[in-house]
C-alpha cells in the first residue's frame, strides 16, 4: 500500500498543468497533517513537477526532461529577474522560446514578435497590448505598472504579464546567466541518467531463502542482489560473500548485509563512482526519497557514462572547463612542464590567486599527468596544499609536477608552482585509478 506521501506526489502529478496548490489544500483535499503536505510539495518541486513563486503560490507545471531543460519557463524568469506578476498567472508553466528586447521603434519590433517568446520591454502600453496579442509574455523592467486593461487581457489570453525593478540589460543578463546555469546542469550525467530500472532489477526479499539466491545466480549469472521488503523499500544488499557455506534453508535477511550504501536518481554519475571506488562497491540501489527501490546501478554503468562524457563536446563551460582551455603544456622529454595565466575570474576579492582555483589547476595537472603514464579514470582522494606567497591577478606561473609513485591502483604526485622563477605554492596529489571488473 502506498505512503501518504507517496500518494500525494501522485495526487500532485495527476493535477492539471497550471493547477495553483497550497500545503492547506493538499493537507484538507487528503486528510493529512500540514506538515505531511509540505513535505511532499517539496519533494515535488525538487522533482520538478511544482514551482513556487514568490508572491504568488506554488503552481503545478509541466517536468522538463534533458532535451528542453535549457528553456525557461515563465515561473522561472519570475524568480530570476525577483519579479511581480500583474497578469496572466495561469500561463506562468509555459516554456519561452527566446526572448526579445524592445528597444525599438514599433515598426522594426514587430518582425520579432511571435508566440512563445518574452518581451523584455519598458513602460510602452500599446507594445504590451501588441507582443500579447501575438502570444507573447511581456516582462516589464524599471519597476513599471501597466494598464488595467493590458492586465485583464494578459488574464484572458493566459500569458505573464511581469514586472521587474532591474532595468533591461540586468535583466538581460540574469535571462542569459540562467540559461547558461542550465545548459551545465544539461552535461552533467545523473544516477538517473544511467539506472537499470526496477522493471530490468533483479532483486530478493527479506524472506526469501539462500537457495532462491542460488537459483537467480544460475539463471543471471550476477552475484549481488538488493534486498527489499514488501513495500518495496530497500532493507539491505547480499553477495556471494554473504552466502558462502550458509544453509540453503536460511533466510536471506540472516545473511544480508543491512543498510548498504544506497543513492538518488539525482545524485551526480561523479559522486557516485567516487563512492563506489572509494567503498570497493560494484552495484548501487537507486532509491527515492523514502527509501523505496527505483532501480541499480553498476559499476560497468558507472565507467561508460563518465567516458561518455568526456567524449561529448562541451555547451556551458565551468570553472573546470576554463582552466583545462587556460593550461598550456610546455614539457620537454622527461621535465613536465604547465603554464597558467591568472585572469579575472579566477581571483578573489582580494585580487589574488583564489584557492578553490588553485586546488582545480592541481587536480587537472594531475590528471593530465597520470594520464600519459596511464590511460584511464582516475578518483581523486586527497590533495594537500600549501600557499607560500600569493599571486597577482593577470600573472603567469608555472606548474612543475613530479610523480612520485604510480602503481595499479594508486598515483602520488609532488606539484610545485612558481612565479618569476619564486615557489609560491606546493601540492601533495593522491589518486585512485579505476578499473574495470
Amino acid at each position: 500500500m502506498a505512503t501518504k506521501h507517496e500518494q500525494i506526489l501522485s495526487y500532485i502529478k495527476k493535477l492539471e498543468i497550471g493547477h495553483k496548490i497550497s500545503v492547506r489544500q493538499i493537507a484538507k483535499a487528503l486528510q493529512v497533517s500540514e506538515g505531511t503536505a509540505y513535505r511532499a510539495i517539496k519533494d515535488a518541486e525538487n522533482q520538478g513537477y511544482v514551482s513556487t513563486i514568490e508572491r504568488v503560490g506554488t503552481i503545478r507545471i509541466e517536468k522538463k526532461d534533458k532535451g528542453n531543460i535549457e528553456k525557461l519557463t515563465y515561473a522561472e524568469v519570475v524568480n530570476v529577474v525577483d519579479g511581480q506578476v500583474l497578469g496572466g498567472r495561469e500561463g506562468l508553466y509555459k516554456t519561452l522560446n527566446r526572448f526579445v528586447i524592445g528597444a525599438m521603434k514599433l515598426e522594426a519590433m514587430m518582425r520579432y514578435v511571435d508566440a512563445g517568446g518574452l518581451l523584455i520591454v519598458g513602460n510602452r502600453d500599446n507594445v504590451h497590448e501588441i507582443a500579447l496579442r501575438a502570444g507573447m509574455g511581456v516582462l516589464i523592467t524599471g519597476g513599471f505598472d501597466a494598464e488595467e486593461s493590458v492586465k485583464k487581457l494578459a488574464d484572458e489570453l493566459k500569458l505573464p504579464l511581469i514586472s521587474t525593478s532591474y532595468d533591461t540589460f540586468t535583466v538581460a543578463t540574469k535571462i542569459n546567466r540562467a540559461i547558461y546555469d542550465q545548459l551545465i546542469k544539461k552535461e552533467i550525467l545523473h544516477v538517473s541518467d544511467i539506472l537499470i530500472p526496477i522493471e530490468d532489477t533483479d532483486f530478493l526479499y527479506g524472506d526469501d531463502k539462500v537457495g532462491k539466491w542460488h537459483e537467480m545466480n544460475r539463471k543471471t549469472t550476477h552475484s549481488r542482489y538488493p534486498v527489499i521488503d514488501k513495500d518495496m523499500k530497500v532493507q539491505g544488499i547480499v553477495t556471494s560473500k554473504d552466502i558462502i557455506g550458509e544453509d540453503v534453508n536460511n533466510r536471506i535477511e540472516q545473511v544480508m548485509t543491512r543498510n548498504p550504501m544506497v543513492v538518488n536518481p539525482t545524485t551526480s554519475v561523479a559522486a557516485a563512482a567516487h563512492n563506489m571506488i572509494w567503498e570497493g562497491i560494484e552495484c548501487l540501489p537507486v532509491v527515492d526519497d523514502i527509501h523505496k527501490l527505483l532501480g541499480i546501478i553498476t559499476r560497468q554503468d558507472v565507467l561508460k557514462a563518465m567516458q561518455m562524457v568526456q567524449q561529448q563536446p562541451q555547451v556551458g563551460e565551468t570553472i573546470e572547463d576554463l582552466i583545462e582551455a587556460q593550461l598550456t603544456d610546455c614539457s620537454k622529454r622527461n621535465n613536465e612542464l604547465y603554464q597558467f595565466d591568472v585572469t579575472p575570474q579566477m581571483t578573489n576579492y582580494l585580487g589574488t590567486l583564489s584557492y578553490g582555483v588553485v586546488s582545480s589547476i592541481v587536480t587537472t595537472v594531475g590528471r593530465r599527468v597520470l594520464n600519459k603514464q596511464r590511460k584511464g579514470d582516475l578518483v581523486v582522494e586527497n590533495v594537500t596544499l600549501y600557499f607560500l606567497k600569493p599571486v597577482q591577478i593577470e600573472s603567469t606561473i608555472e606548474i612543475q609536477p613530479k610523480i612520485l609513485e604510480i602503481t595499479r591502483r594508486y598515483g602520488k604526485i609532488d606539484i610545485e608552482m612558481y612565479h618569476k622563477g619564486v615557489v609560491v605554492c606546493k601540492a601533495f596529489l593522491i589518486v585512485q585509478f579505476i578499473d574495470r571488473y
